[in-house]
């Protein structure tokens, strides 16, 4: 939900400074949070693998959201950024590549679903922006879903304090992050109410509570499940637009909603009463 609503304020803040800035300050901020929250919680501070945890860093961050805001840059229109929502394929077959996870008969049928969704929600044939735009937001959401694969690969190596292993991949990605915001060439941010209203949505909800979220959904789903489960996103997204931007959603974008929630159901209600089961058989011990 939070990273839905995040394309709405992306768009406030992106109108008092250009991305680079933006994103290093998000990416950055958001590390030192939650390095905060560590010594909050007096948790241990130090990297557990700190080659794995870099290259989860390299992709995840740098990649992942590098990528994107590269491809608003150039000239993207948000819903080409949206792209990056082809995530969720490129990690099922990643995953299944690399980890060996393979889906059952009702996840392919969720699969097919959301693939349908996505089409009608992108609508392809009047994506608009340029070839570079909507290529880099393809890599974008491989760069996603490769990290999704390293985080998987290093909870099978033991089990990670999440917290930590978000504040230190969001802290090694920042660094390319920080180098390209000072040699890029940018305007000056105009610091505001609203710019800072917008920055401070996107370095907690958006980033280090939502990345949070998501390492802890790897540890207990495979990558391929867990990233159609980040498809409520941009239906989330356009609704927020709708609400707050006055943006219209057309029949096709309506349909594709439609799609990627019904995928979102037959992931989430076949596991209900196996877990009512399971509950009341805990409750009668």
């Amino acid at each position: 939900m939070f990273l839905g609503y995040n394309w709405v304020v992306m768009k406030v803040g992106l109108e008092y400074s250009d991305p680079w800035p933006f994103t290093a300050l998000r990416t950055t901020l958001g590390a030192v949070a939650l390095f905060i929250v560590l010594i909050v919680l007096r948790r241990p501070l130090g990297p557990r693998r700190p080659l794995a945890t870099m290259l989860l860093g390299l992709l995840q961050t740098t990649g992942m959201i590098g990528l994107l805001m590269w491809a608003l840059e150039t000239g993207a229109a948000g819903r080409v950024s949206a792209l990056v929502y082809t995530m969720p394929f490129w990690s099922l077959m990643l995953g299944r590549a690399f980890l060996g996870e393979r889906m059952q008969g009702l996840h392919w049928f969720a699969a097919g679903l959301s693939l349908a969704g996505l089409v009608l929600v992108l609508d392809p044939l009047h994506l608009g922006g340029s070839l570079l735009s909507k290529a880099l937001a393809i890599a974008s959401g491989i760069s996603w879903a490769a990290s999704a694969v390293v985080a998987r690969w290093m909870n099978r190596q033991g089990p990670s304090d999440v917290i930590n292993l978000t504040a230190w991949q969001m802290l090694y990605g920042s660094v390319p992050l920080i180098v390209i915001a000072v040699l890029v060439p940018a305007r000056p941010i105009k610091w505001s109410g609203q710019f800072i209203a917008a920055l401070a949505y996107n370095v907690i909800p958006a980033t280090a509570i939502s990345w949070v979220l998501w390492l802890f959904v790897l540890q207990v789903l495979p990558a391929g499940i867990a990233g159609i489960s980040t498809l409520a996103t941009p239906v989330i997204g356009i609704v927020s637009a709708v609400i707050q931007l006055g943006e219209r959603v057309s029949p096709m974008e309506a349909a594709g909603m439609a799609c990627i929630l019904a995928a979102l159901l037959v992931l989430v209600v076949p596991g209900l009463p196996r877990r009512g089961k399971n509950s009341s058989q805990k409750q009668e011990e």
